[in-house]
């Protein structure tokens, strides 16, 4: 949850549906790409557990942003390994944090404008309405998004981010609830799946306990914020009663003995 895409990911699961499968010529490529790209995620977890171990030096914090933080010190290490200068490496690493910044933020916008039609979609034979036809309109669609986003920024994304670790990973729980009956209704095996489902579902659930329960703490103390505490508390309750009716919705059709 604290290193959000570092094992699994539910954003990624939304990258690889909507864009990598749109930009992949052969079915066949998809393993390697999708499965490796989360290898190599994996790997940057890594790393950035390790910053986090070897930032504070004799046991006081280095100056800067978090972003100049892990730039530097990933520059520092391929100073070491590869004898590159030190400003050469920091500013490769720069470049490279800003492209990854750069291309997230494109592809987020994408996938919101993408979910926002989708929720509107009406099931397949069923004509739209005034509404649904507004909002799939994909001009619409894409304004809205970015509009809301913004008005998020002016607000303060800080207030609910400290929620995005718990709602990343709950997705990537709900992800592999859905390929689990995916593949029961296909008549395949999905039983390796279940393994690192209810692990998921478990510790997402958990964090959003505990993220509760220390709003809970913060209006016993008389120091509760609504534009913080109040929407971290109506986001991970939202989530929690979701999750809980994707599970209850799923679970009989995993425990069907019939495919």
């Amino acid at each position: 949850v604290t290193i959000a895409c570092g094992a699994v990911s539910g954003f990624h699961s939304l990258v690889s549906s909507g864009t990598s499968s749109k930009m992949i010529a052969n079915e066949k490529d998809m393993r390697l790409v999708g499965y490796g790209s989360m290898c190599v995620e994996t790997v940057l977890g890594v790393v950035a557990l390790i910053i986090v171990c070897a930032a504070a030096t004799d046991g006081v914090l280095p100056s800067g942003t978090p972003f100049q933080l892990f730039s530097n010190s990933i520059a520092s290490f391929l100073t070491e390994i590869f004898g590159l200068p030190t400003d050469v490496s920091a500013c490769i690493m720069t470049m490279c944090v800003s492209a990854l910044a750069l291309t997230s933020v494109d592809a987020v916008a994408r996938i919101g404008r993408m979910s926002l039609q989708e929720l509107f979609t009406p099931p397949e034979g069923v004509e739209k309405n005034s509404v649904q036809k507004l909002f799939t309109n994909p001009v619409f669609a894409t304004i809205l998004t970015l509009v809301l986003s913004y008005l998020l920024c002016l607000a303060g994304y800080m207030s609910i981010w400290p929620l995005f670790g718990s709602a990343n990973q709950l997705l990537s729980a709900l992800v592999l609830t859905s390929l689990a009956v995916f593949l029961k209704a296909t008549g395949r095996k999905g039983w390796m799946l279940y393994g690192p489902m209810t692990i998921m579902f478990c510790v997402t659930m958990t964090a959003l306990c505990m993220s509760i329960w220390g709003i809970i703490g913060a209006i016993s103390a008389g120091t509760f914020v609504f534009m913080v505490h109040g929407l971290q508390l109506i986001i991970a309750v939202a989530l929690i009663a979701l999750a809980l009716m994707v599970v209850m919705h799923c679970l009989p059709k995993l425990s069907d003995k019939k495919a």
